[in-house]
């Protein structure tokens, strides 16, 4: 018998329906796309359509690509982001195991200052730029929803402990606006999780471990947020952080977009409303967007279904697979496999399936694909092709099917990793799944947290 997760029970205690939606045309219709294999490595004028005028829209680049503020000459290759890619998934699914290791435990229980655990830093692909401070400063933030605490670098901050970033670090000394959060204040309290952390100014101090062996930790403090030229948060809650251990790349801090009291969509919800969406470019080459205040999850531009949370791991969105189309036609997977509900996840780059829902996507895949000969496989990824002499390849359409019976079909740049299908095999049928943010390429994404709803937008960047 398979145990609901606490995503499905909330679920099931919702009673949620919807008519069914769909989106793009590979369901039912054209059963193969068309990738190119050699994007363009130059920034292109972006066709990035925000659904809604109301809140506020940020533009939205990969942190590795020409479209970057922040262009790194050294990106990591596949199979580090892989590998990193495994850890952060590794972490997600333990917060949502009901047996806790005791390593597990053990490590939560030395930390002695206010924290909250994250996942693997280094996977995190988008980056926005907003401006911290009075003269605001300019800083080129990654976006995650698997964290709650945002942060940027601050002075004093050598390197080492810090790392390198193309910018300015955010002096607070220099900012008229800002202001450290004493130890007993609320927002210090809410922070907590185990211990009280205070310095000897008795100014509130973070920590933020990954599940990458990563961490970063300061002054937890508020300033103002500039978004754009006509949009500012006050008494944005932030990390000042003063030393960091096991980044590499150039970016200035993290903004956290999870559910959890201290993210931007929890602080911004009197002026925006708890809604938010981006759309992720399909290409490095080109760009996308992040809205607060984003449009109603009922907007018939969308297809939606019902957004899971779960009070073990309050950060996160989820939501329940209820088959997949290969080609245009159902796999017809039973409802058990998929049990556990999946986190809807910025930061992780490959989809994770319950080991039949993959061996039956596995298969069904190779079964268009045999034009081509098959590869070796890469690190996680095991359905792979030889491309060699080919600019361009025909591949079987894939649609993800949630609750509610909305149909996702994916972007031809939203099926693959390299020369490999971009999804894996994790767990036991009825575990946690995680959508990654391959797959989420081209949409537009809705999280309307107040309304439990997530929507997708297909054609959106």
């Amino acid at each position: 018998m398979v145990c609901a997760s606490p995503l499905l029970l909330l679920l099931l205690l919702s009673g949620y329906h919807s008519l069914v939606a769909r989106a793009g045309a590979g369901h039912g219709g054209q059963s193969y796309r068309v990738l190119s294999l050699n994007p363009k490595a130059v920034c292109f004028e972006p066709n990035a359509i925000p659904s809604s005028s109301r809140g506020t829209t940020v533009p939205l680049n990969h942190r590795h690509g020409p479209c970057s503020p922040v262009p790194s000459e050294k990106k990591p290759t596949d199979e580090e982001l892989l590998r990193r890619d495994q850890l952060r998934a590794d972490r997600i699914q333990r917060k949502f195991s009901k047996k806790a290791t005791g390593a597990d435990e053990l490590q939560q229980s030395m930390v002695t200052v206010p924290t909250k655990l994250g996942s693997s830093l280094n996977t995190l692909e988008y980056v926005i730029s907003v401006g911290i401070g009075s003269p605001a400063v300019t800083q080129t933030m990654t976006i995650d929803t698997g964290s709650d605490v945002s942060w940027v670098q601050c002075k004093p901050c050598p390197n080492p402990p810090c790392h390198a970033q193309t910018g300015s670090l955010f002096d607070p000394t220099a900012s008229t606006t800002y202001s450290p959060f004493s130890c007993s204040a609320a927002a210090c309290t809410q922070l907590k999780e185990q211990g009280n952390g205070c310095n000897s100014n008795a100014q509130c101090q973070y920590i933020v471990r990954y599940g990458d062996g990563s961490s970063t930790n300061g002054t937890y403090s508020s300033d103002i947020l500039k978004l754009s030229s006509s949009d500012n948060v006050k008494s944005f809650q932030f990390g000042c952080s003063h030393a960091e251990s096991g980044f590499d790349d150039q970016t200035d801090g993290l903004m956290g977009l999870g559910g959890g009291a201290q993210s931007l969509v929890s602080q911004t919800e009197a002026t925006y409303g708890k809604s938010f969406s981006y759309c992720l470019p399909p290409t490095q080459g080109s760009s996308g967007f992040l809205t607060l205040g984003a449009t109603s999850g009922g907007s018939s531009k969308f297809v939606t279904t019902r957004m899971l949370r779960s009070s073990q791991a309050p950060t996160f969105y989820g939501a329940l697979l209820q088959d997949i189309a290969v080609g245009g036609k159902q796999l017809g997977l039973p409802s058990s496999v998929f049990s556990g509900g999946s986190v809807v996840d910025s930061g992780t780059i490959i989809t994770r399936l319950s080991p039949t829902a993959y061996s039956a996507l596995s298969s069904a895949f190779k079964d268009g694909m045999k034009q081509y000969p098959p590869a070796q496989p890469r690190s996680l990824l095991d359905t792979c092709f030889d491309f060699t002499g080919h600019d361009q390849v025909s591949i079987p359409t894939v649609a993800l099917v949630f609750s509610g019976g909305a149909v996702i079909d994916l972007d031809a740049n939203g099926i693959m990793f390299s020369n490999c299908l971009a999804f894996a095999a994790t767990g036991n049928d009825g575990s946690t799944g995680i959508i990654g943010n391959v797959q989420q390429r081209s949409f537009e994404v809705l999280y309307d947290v107040g309304k439990s709803v997530l929507g997708f937008r297909s054609g959106a960047c």
